[in-house]
Parts: structure tokens; C-alpha cells; sequence
């Protein structure tokens, strides 16, 4: 389905019954925030939400559009993300035609796929740019942009589809980076070094000329979903976009860039980056869900606004999952698995849990046929693209289901060795990831949960499931060693390898490795276990909030301490006296203060009461 406004988009999902209207006065500055993440956060995501009246800008505001699987299948015109995949698959998997009928046949899939290309339109006034702001017109502030959560260090846009050309091949790029609203003609560009855009920008560095820019906000949702996919270097996001839509997306040459938009989006903001100048960006509360630390940007000196009569305004909050990225994500994994096979045909699936925030967590179901495949496959993966980022990845049989989380997690446990089936090893992480010691380069974990093939040496004797004491008697018995064991859980307690949940009270003399030491080499916990230290607030109830704390906070390779048939992870803050020289970010969390102040609002706002 092609949409040719974002407004067709927003009387789809009225019509679905996937839209809350909200006609009061809002404010951008924290409140639509509060109210998109209380409502994303609701079973299955809740519904998409449309301003109509936002605090200090003529436009309306939408947010949370993507933010469920039945809105994504509306958004991109398909069944499911996994039927976006299979039709990805069928061109994929396309067999050599072996009869002049098959030859025809795929001679006219092949000519079909040019239907799929961009097309430039001829005219001299797309719908996008109906309003044309130039000079000293511009002013950024009067569009609704979101200050997200109250360290923000201001208004960013969080959905913007940012377009530049390589300067030595004038390839198109469109990604999806944040931008920090500095005043009514500046922003920063938030290019993480491993994204194309960042490529671009080098080369204009390197050649010290001004690199032009372009941003749509409130394009065709194809086109929004196209800018966050993790495509190769140099294919067009576009094409990507036409693919899903089943037609070529309406280009537009910009007003003041040699650049081309889409025709059909709300919002284009134009301008350009000087290579010599950097500014102060951040903090913000990022998709991790803790806030990005703050850092020198690029910064983009917009030279002109242009946007469509009536046009809306579209974004969307991150933060801890799960929240509207999370079914963005889906599609991805969906999308992406075709793809994913054709470099490694023995994956049979996978799954990257919210909670691991896209990657620090990928489940991979391989079928496996020699000795040695899994870790084949898991540096295959950890060298792929985007996947290099992934921190952990754990390989079960192929088929196994892997949405189950519980099933799953028990199947592990009860799988594998803790000697022989965990491996580390170094590589690039996300910009984001804050666990590591340095930036952007930590320890990585593979785990082998299959079956033994022939020529694998077999695992060590497997046991019955430990005799555990209850929880209160083993803190009980923890504490007589140190008071600063706060609380136990136990999860997974009739497994090979039951969970011992722990809240401790670290502090400058006592770092993650002074508890480690303790449960290991004195025996605390019984043989098989795996205990898992986290910070005194820690709800130890909280499943979801432990694996994302999990995920987040551990640097395999530091934090991760196996002897004797016994296991530690430190999932704590990190600080000194872990050796973590680096500023550790604080969750990113709304305050009491506007939490209140919507919970008091929520009946004539027509939302959920929920904090």
C-alpha cells in the first residue's frame, strides 16, 4: 500500500480503530512524551496517538504509529513482517529456470523489479513543498518537536529520514539519526561512526567541502521503516522502500540542495554541514534506555523548510522496551532473515529479545552438520553488517521455538556445559553501549546450546538438578559472609543450571569482582549455578527489567566469571571500583512532577491512568 499523505496513513489506522484523538492542548516539552510511553507500554502497544492541539506550534503531532504488530502490517502494506520476508525470500531463493517458460517467467520478475526504483518528478511544486521557507523565514522552533524525557538537553527529532550522497560516487543514502534542535536554523547530526552517513561525512571532511543535507519528517511509513534498515553500504534505501510499497517512491529535488526527497512527506528541512564545525550534543534518553552521554556533533545550518498545506508532524519516544522501535525491530528480523541466509544457509531463525535493545541479544537456531559450525556461525554473524554490534549470541538446534522465553531459557540451562560451551572474544560495539571499558570495542559471548554432532567431544557428566535451599535460607547464609548480599530469587531452580538472582550493595571498596570472589571461591552457591549480581533497586520480580539490566550492563569479557562449575555476571553499575573508567549513564526515567500532571489530565486526554 502507498500512502500519499502521512494524514492517509492516520485515516487508516482511525478507520482500524487504531487511533486515539486527543483535541486538548498538549505540550511537546515532556507531556506528549509521558503519554506516548505510558500508552506504548500497554498490552500489545496500545494505540497510535494523534495531538491535534500541541503547546507552541500551528502542526498536529503523531506518534506511536508503528508501535504494534497489526499497525506495522497496516504502515507497510503486508500480513505480517514475516510476510515481507517471504516475498524478500522468493526473489532471493529463485531457482535457475530450467524450461523456456521459467526463462520468461523470470525474465519478467527481473524487468519487474525496475518498477520498484525512485522516480524524479518533472515539476516545479510537489506537495511537499507547497510551503517554501527561506532565509531568515526558517525557524525550527515552531515545528512540535519533542523534549523526550527531563535530561534531554533539549528538543530532538527523533523520526527524521536524513538524506545525503556520497561524495565520490553521489550513491544516495537515507538514515535515521537524532537530531538535537540548537535554535531556529541549527541541529546536530547524530551520526554513529559505523553509519553511512558518518561514511559521507568523512569524505567531506577529507576533502574539506561543505556537505549538503536533507530531512524528511512524516514521509510514506515504507519510506520511515526503509531509513532505519540495516541495508548494505551503497544500495538505496528507496528501492527498499518501492520493494514494500509494490511502487517506486515520488522524488523531488530539493529547493536549496541538490538533493532528492520524497515528494509525498509532510516536512523537508534543507541545509548543509560544515566539516570543521563541532558543537555540544546531548544527553538523551536513548532507545537503550538510558540517556546517551553527551558528546561533539556535526552540525547542520538548515537554509530552508518547506512542507505540505496542513501538514503533521510525526515522531516517536524511545527508551527502556518495549516501546514503538521494538516493532520496527520486528520487521527488521523478519525482513532481514532471507538475507541473513544467503551468507550462512545453516540458520534456520533467530530472534533478538526488546530487551536486549537490538543488539546486545540475538537467539539463532542453527541446523547443524560438523563440529565447530557454532562458532562458524557465530563469527559469520559478529562479522555481517549491523549484526557485528550484537554483544551475545546463543545457538540452539534449528528446531527449537525460540518465542517462548521461559521454554527457552529453560532449555539452555538445562543444555549446556559452563567449561566447554561459552566462548569470548573481542569485536565493535554500538556507540551506545555503555558496559564496555572502552568505547565502541568490548568482549563478546557465544554460547552453544545444541545437540553434540559427531567429532564434538562430549559435555561433562550431566546431573540432576542441585539441591537448592530456598532463597531466604541461602541470603541467610550469603549474609553471614557479607552484609551487602540484599536480597535472592531463584529462577529456573529444577534446570542443570538453576539462576541465583542477587541484589547487592556495592560501593569504592567493593566492585562486582569482590562478590564474584566470594560466591566462587567460597562456595556460596552449589556447583551448576549461575548467579547474577544486580544493583539494590532492582526489582528481582521483574523478568523483563532483569534481561534488559542483563543485556545492558555486562561486558562478557569483564563481567562474566566461570570456575569450578560455577558462573557469576555482574549486571551492576559499573565505577571505579570495577576498574570502569568511563561515565556510566542514568536510566532514563519521566518525573514525578509530569507524571503527575498527565495521570491528573489522563480522562480528558482519553488515555490510560497507568504511570
Amino acid at each position: 500500500m502507498k500512502y500519499r499523505s502521512l494524514w492517509d496513513f492516520v485515516k487508516v489506522l482511525s478507520a482500524e480503530g487504531e487511533l486515539i484523538r486527543t483535541q486538548e492542548i498538549v505540550s511537546p516539552c515532556l507531556e506528549i512524551p509521558e503519554i506516548t510511553d505510558r500508552e506504548s507500554k500497554r498490552f500489545g502497544g496500545g494505540k497510535a496517538l494523534l495531538f491535534e492541539r500541541v503547546e507552541g506550534s500551528p502542526f498536529p503531532v503523531l506518534t506511536n504509529a508503528f508501535g504494534s504488530e497489526k499497525r506495522v502490517a497496516l504502515a507497510l502494506g503486508a500480513e505480517s513482517p514475516a510476510a515481507l520476508g517471504d516475498r524478500l525470500r522468493e526473489l532471493l531463493e529463485q531457482p535457475p529456470p530450467q524450461t523456456l517458460g521459467e526463462k520468461v517467467t523470470l525474465l519478467k520478475k527481473t524487468v519487474g523489479l525496475g518498477r520498484y526504483f525512485p522516480r524524479l518528478l518533472k515539476t516545479s511544486r510537489a506537495p511537499c513543498q507547497a510551503v517554501i521557507l527561506t532565509g531568515g523565514q526558517v525557524d525550527l522552533t515552531k515545528l512540535p518537536v519533542l523534549t523526550c524525557w527531563p535530561q534531554d538537553a533539549g528538543p530532538f527529532i527523533t523520526l527524521p529520514v536524513v538524506f545525503t550522497k556520497s561524495l565520490r560516487t553521489g550513491r544516495r543514502n537515507a538514515g535515521m539519526y537524532r537530531m538535537q534542535v540548537f535554535d531556529r536554523n541549527t541541529t546536530g547530526m547524530h551520526w554513529h561512526i559505523h553509519k553511512d552517513g558518518a561514511h559521507h561525512f568523512r569524505e567531506y571532511l577529507q576533502a574539506g567541502k561543505r556537505m549538503e543535507v536533507a530531512v524528511a519528517i512524516g514521509a510514506d511509513p515504507a519510506i520511515t521503516y526503509a531509513a532505519t534498515a540495516p541495508l548494505p553500504p551503497g544500495i538505496d534505501e528507496m528501492i527498499l522502500a518501492g520493494f514494500i510499497c509494490r511502487e517506486p517512491v515520488r522524488m523531488v529535488r530539493g529547493i536549496t540542495v541538490d538533493i532528492e526527497v520524497p515528494a509525498d512527506a509532510e516536512i523537508i528541512i534543507e541545509g548543509y554541514v560544515d566539516p570543521a564545525e563541532r558543537r555540544r550534543e546531548g544527553p538523551f534518553g536513548d532507545h537503550t534506555g538510558y540517556y546517551s552521554l553527551p558528546d561533539d556533533y556535526p552540525v547542520l545550518h538548515v537554509t530552508a523548510v518547506t512542507h505540505r498545506r496542513n501538514a503533521l508532524y510525526s515522531a516517536t519516544v524511545v527508551g527502556r522496551p518495549p516501546m514503538e522501535d521494538c516493532y520496527l525491530a520486528q520487521v527488521t528480523e523478519r525482513l532481514f532473515l532471507p538475507l541473513v541466509r544467503t551468507v550462512l544457509p545453516e540458520i534456520r531463525d533467530y530472534w533478538m529479545p526488546w530487551e536486549g535493545v537490538f543488539h546486545n541479544l540475538t537467539i539463532v537456531a542453527v541446523e547443524k552438520e560438523y563440529p565447530g559450525q557454532i562458532r562458524k556461525v557465530s563469527h559469520g554473524l559478529w562479522g555481517s553488517g549491523q549484526m557485528s554490534f550484537c554483544k551475545t549470541i546463543v545457538a540452539v538446534d534449528g528446531g527449537t521455538p525460540l518465542r517462548d522465553g521461559k521454554a527457552l531459557l529453560a532449555k539452555i540451562l538445562d543444555t549446556i556445559d559452563l567449561a566447554s560451551d561459552i566462548f569470548f572474544t573481542e569485536g565493535v560495539l554500538d556507540v551506545l553501549d555503555h558496559s564496555a571499558p572502552n568505547p565502541l570495542f568490548g568482549g563478546k559471548m557465544g554460547v552453544d546450546a545444541t545437540a553434540r554432532t559427531a567429532g564434538e567431544p562430549p559435555r561433562g557428566p550431566q546431573t540432576a538438578p542441585v539441591a537448592l535451599p530456598g532463597a531466604g535460607e541461602l541470603l541467610t547464609k550469603l549474609k553471614t559472609q557479607d552484609e551487602s548480599f540484599l536480597a535472592c530469587h531463584i529462577l529456573c531452580a529444577d534446570t542443570a543450571h538453576p539462576l541465583v538472582l542477587l541484589t547487592v550493595g556495592k560501593n569504592e571498596n567493593k566492585g562486582g569482582s569482590f562478590f564474584a570472589d566470594l560466591l566462587a571461591k567460597q562456595n556460596l552457591i552449589p556447583p551448576a549455578c549461575i548467579a547474577v549480581l544486580f544493583d539494590a533497586d532492582m526489582d528481582l520480580g521483574d523478568d523483563s527489567a532483569l534481561l534488559w539490566r542483563a543485556c545492558n550492563n555486562v561486558d562478557p569479557r569483564r563481567d562474566i566469571a566461570i570456575r569450578d562449575n560455577r558462573a557469576v555476571i555482574d549486571a551492576t553499575r559499573k565505577g571505579a571500583a570495577d576498574g570502569h573508567r568511563r561515565p556510566w549513564p542514568e536510566d532514563a526515567v519521566m518525573s514525578r512532577e509530569v507524571k503527575a500532571r498527565v495521570t491528573k489530565r489522563s480522562r480528558e486526554l482519553g488515555i490510560s491512568r497507568n504511570a
